[in-house]
């Protein structure tokens, strides 16, 4: 009976008469506020939030110096379009974007609104850069929905029956050390892995067709899989030898969460091309495409953009968010955050070999789970009773991996040190009651 209801599952009944069945459900947790890195469901419960909306409230859900630009903005103009009419916020957000990302000594912006969409733009400027079609992608690449970006994305439930998909793209194996290494040494491994880059050129595409290889420096929803640092060094040589765009997808490891503005500032490798969203608006729907101006300009006007391309709202939401980030110092924070999540992980491994791996950068990190400690077997089972049981406890989580057997992360930055230990205490007490 409906009238025994609480209000969330109301609400959760309501969503599930009108919304269509395609739109995924991760968890049953709902919001009527949030703050900081607490979410208030539609019964006035406290949730402890360690899923970020999918890694975009870094600076904290509703930050009050955002919540006050954007109804700064709100109140002079909502849109003109910045094709038909040029405004001030799309500007500045460009020339802070690269100040705090410079792709070499002249770098160039442009706005969009999703990660997706910043994605395909990216592919784009990359193919007119080049004059060439073919697009390299990796296994467990997360790349967006949008036919491109869903082309490029590796995991399989995310495109069933949505083909034909985008022509001349092709997959490497992406270097996972703690899946695939076996016996080798890192070392070994990635030279193993660099050799087959190198083989490409010669059985899996012409090489001289190749317009951008484009890669997650440290997979988002793969399972916060870090490249190696000698990878991406061979990868960037690769790419200057072929005359190749190197695009990095920061999109979920951009802004504060590995400790730097973009995880490729951590490796000191550099792109030709790098895509951004989510944290950078604290929520607002807006995200950047920064690259090397002369890769930039190579698009013809008119070839990349589209109606909301930056909208103002969003751009001064990204600007406060920015400057706001700056103020706290959140990418120390992110150090500081990551590295009492990985103490604690770590020392609970030790105990529990059903925790296979304990892996990330800064405040990105991952658990992975296994079975019979062995890295090819993934338990996705134990995995998804730790999620739920936490969501019953209080604390909201993600999984993530092609065989969804990882806990991300992604808790905001700004989450107090009390609130951190509580929410680590209820997983940590989920996965030995889900081990023993």
């Amino acid at each position: 009976m409906k009238e025994n209801l609480n209000e969330s599952q109301k609400l959760l009944i309501r969503r599930r008469d009108v919304v269509a069945n395609g739109v995924g459900v991760f968890n049953d947790a709902t919001v009527k506020e949030a703050k900081g890195a607490i979410i208030i469901d539609a019964d006035g419960r406290e949730l402890i939030d360690f899923a970020g909306g999918i890694g975009v409230v870094n600076a904290g859900h509703c930050p009050e110096p955002v919540v006050a630009a954007i109804t700064e903005q709100a109140k002079k103009f909502l849109h003109t379009s910045f094709n038909v009419v040029t405004y001030e916020p799309y500007i500045e957000l460009c020339e802070e974007l690269i100040k705090i990302l410079p792709h070499g000594k002249d770098t160039k912006a442009m706005l969009v609104s999703t990660g997706a969409e910043a994605v395909e733009n990216a592919i784009k400027i990359a193919r007119q850069a080049t004059k060439r079609p073919a697009v390299i992608c990796y296994s467990g690449a997360y790349h967006g929905r949008t036919m491109m970006a869903m082309t490029l994305t590796s995991k399989i439930s995310y495109k069933y029956n949505c083909g034909p998909y985008a022509p001349e793209v092709y997959r490497l194996p992406f270097p996972n050390v703690y899946r695939y290494k076996g016996s080798r040494d890192e070392e070994t491994f990635v030279k193993d892995e660099l050799k087959k880059l190198h083989e490409s050129a010669l059985n899996l595409v012409d090489i001289k067709s190749v317009a951008a290889i484009i890669v997650e420096p440290i997979q988002g929803e793969g399972g916060f899989n870090p490249i190696p640092q000698k990878y991406l060094e061979g990868l960037r040589a690769f790419c200057d030898e072929h005359g190749i765009v190197l695009i990095m997808d920061e999109v979920q490891s951009g802004f504060c969460r590995t400790g730097h503005w973009a995880s490729w500032q951590h490796y000191g490798v550099q792109p030709d091309i790098s895509t951004y969203a989510k944290s950078m608006g604290s929520g607002l729907p807006i995200a950047a495409v920064v690259g090397k101006a002369s890769v930039m300009d190579a698009a013809a006007p008119g070839t990349i953009g589209g109606t909301y391309i930056g909208n103002p709202v969003c751009c001064a939401a990204a600007l406060a968010t920015i400057k706001y980030m700056k103020e706290i110092n959140l990418n120390q924070k992110a150090v500081e955050v990551g590295g009492i999540i990985r103490s604690r992980l770590e020392n609970l491994m030790k105990t529990r070999p059903e925790i296979g791996d304990v892996r990330g950068i800064g405040a990105m990190i991952a658990i992975e789970f296994v079975k019979n400690n062995d890295p090819t077997l993934p338990d996705a089972e134990i995995c998804s009773k730790i999620v739920t049981g936490c969501m019953e406890n209080g604390l909201i989580m993600l999984s993530a991996g092609t065989h969804k057997n990882i806990i991300r992360i992604l808790s905001p930055l700004v989450i107090t040190q009390q609130q951190l230990e509580k929410g680590m205490s209820i997983l940590e007490q989920e996965i030995i009651k889900e081990t023993k």
